[in-house]
């Protein structure tokens, strides 16, 4: 983007930043605040601060700054399927054993590391994330050992429109799971916080936490009630949610889960889970409109073909 000046006309005096951000297309409101702590946007040919106000006649001069870099270092090696890409965003069918982006134990190999060796993938940091320059464009994840959709934005834009839809629990996110047993059908609804015993768990044994909330519907009773098919849609998307849901409130943990368990499954089932290798958990569907042209987009990805065969073998016991 190249230097750019403003003039204001009528209406009512704002904050420099708020009008910056409204006036420079495609760019965010940190952003513009970087831009103005480097010195790189001028009032009336001085300098400013982001809480500054203008009005009617404010000359604004902005002289844009580069992108912040971002830490991880580019991994073509990295593999995974493309759904949906413009301008704006792209829609990823991640496998399982995939890592979202580089953090403790993997800083290498991740999805992110993957995005930056694509020549059309050029997200910019979120500032105000202290780990931002780790995570560009990231505004969802799933974890390591979980497969299918997630969306990732190429533009600070996309990545605050994305982020406000989260916000506002208007994302569709619908998993498919299997469970060691039957949950009842319905919402599983709790408080949700880090497990004081454990820096890996999230639990809802907690007094103060985020409200978290999943709902349950049962698809296909297995194996003659001792495991099933369940579809589990997010209302909220707290870390480990499902896992955690499924396991303390249902009472019925995802098959082959090492973190959430409840003792040992039946052996039948052990060995299905051990065949399998990680937990049960498929995001099979995300629903959003298009943070730039309010398109509304639904993205499936089939159960993949370890969790298939999965299926079919507890399908096969009675």
């Amino acid at each position: 983007m190249s230097a750019q000046r403003f003039v204001l006309g009528e209406g009512e005096r704002e904050r420099v930043d708020k009008v910056l951000a409204r006036l420079c297309e495609g760019v965010s409101r940190a952003a513009i605040q970087r831009w103005i702590e480097e010195g790189r946007v001028r009032v009336n040919g001085q300098p400013c601060r982001p809480r500054d106000h203008v009005g009617a006649g404010s000359v604004l001069t902005v002289e844009p700054g580069p992108a912040p870099l971002s830490q991880a270092a580019p991994d073509a090696s990295v593999r995974f399927s493309v759904l949906f890409e413009d301008d704006a965003l792209l829609v990823i069918d991640k496998p399982a054993g995939l890592v979202v982006h580089p953090a403790r134990g993997h800083h290498e190999g991740t999805l992110v590391n993957g995005l930056l060796a694509r020549e059309s993938f050029r997200a910019t940091a979120d500032e105000r994330d202290p780990l931002g320059a780790l995570r560009p464009g990231i505004v969802h994840r799933i974890d390591k050992d979980t497969s299918g959709v997630l969306v990732v934005a190429k533009t600070d834009i996309a990545r605050e429109g994305l982020k406000a839809q989260l916000g506002a629990h208007s994302v569709e996110r619908r998993y498919q799971a299997l469970t060691v047993g039957v949950p009842k059908p319905g919402a599983l609804t709790s408080l949700h916080g880090r497990d004081p015993r454990s820096r890996l768990r999230f639990t809802t044994h907690v007094q103060e936490g985020r409200r978290a909330i999943t709902h349950v519907n049962v698809l296909e009773t297995l194996a003659s009630g001792r495991a099933a098919l369940v579809e589990c849609q997010l209302e909220t998307g707290r870390t480990h949610q499902i896992r955690v849901h499924l396991l303390e409130l249902a009472r019925t943990p995802l098959l082959a889960d090492q973190l959430y368990k409840l003792g040992k499954p039946p052996p039948e089932l052990e060995a299905i889970a051990q065949t399998l290798g990680r937990q049960a958990l498929h995001a099979r569907v995300l629903g959003f409109d298009h943070p730039v042209s309010g398109e509304a987009l639904r993205f499936e990805s089939p159960l993949p073909v370890d969790m298939q065969r999965a299926l079919e073998a507890l399908r096969s016991l009675h």
